[in-house]
């Protein structure tokens, strides 16, 4: 069945289609990113926090894009450390993209224009997960951390957290 529209070439009538079709789609594409901004009041390792909303909700967060050690790992404690020093007590602002099998929040963290995120990378606190984030932003942060031997990079061989987690690597 041709469907035809006064006034219209096939053409025109095409581009009109997809135009209003792909305004129909945006808007729910752009319904999975939403923004939290809230207090963090707890931290609890080198990329997960709590906040505590304005409307006085508790909120975990994980911060996309990285892995931190973990606590019982070589610069656990450092990575923590950093990462309360950059948010604890101050407000931040969560770019949300998903909820992760915890119901942790998912996203980018900022503190003023500080993007937490990179920040951790870049003083050697935490790996980019290639696995989620092929930013090369990120990339180039963890390389700089590499170079300088700051954070988990002052350790000759450093365990990835996802081997750590999975047993690979000595508890």
């Amino acid at each position: 069945m041709i469907i035809t529209v006064k006034g219209f070439s096939k053409i025109q009538f095409r581009v009109a289609l997809s135009l209003l079709a792909l305004f129909y789609c945006i808007p729910a594409a752009l319904a999975g990113i939403s923004t939290i901004t809230g207090k963090v009041v707890g931290v609890h390792d080198g990329d997960t926090l709590t906040l505590l909303t304005d409307k006085n909700k508790e909120v975990k967060v994980r911060l996309e894009g990285i892995d931190a050690p973990e606590i019982g790992q070589a610069f656990g404690k450092n990575s923590k450390q950093s990462l309360s020093e950059l948010v604890f007590g101050k407000t931040v602002k969560v770019l949300v993209s998903t909820t992760d099998d915890y119901s942790r929040k998912i996203g980018q963290v900022y503190v003023d224009k500080l993007w937490v995120n990179l920040e951790q990378v870049s003083k050697g606190m935490a790996w980019q997960y290639l696995l989620y984030n092929r930013d090369p932003r990120f990339r180039q942060a963890e390389s700089g951390a590499r170079a300088k031997r700051i954070g988990l990079w002052q350790d000759k061989k450093p365990a990835p957290p996802w081997d750590y987690r999975h047993g690979k690597v000595k508890k």
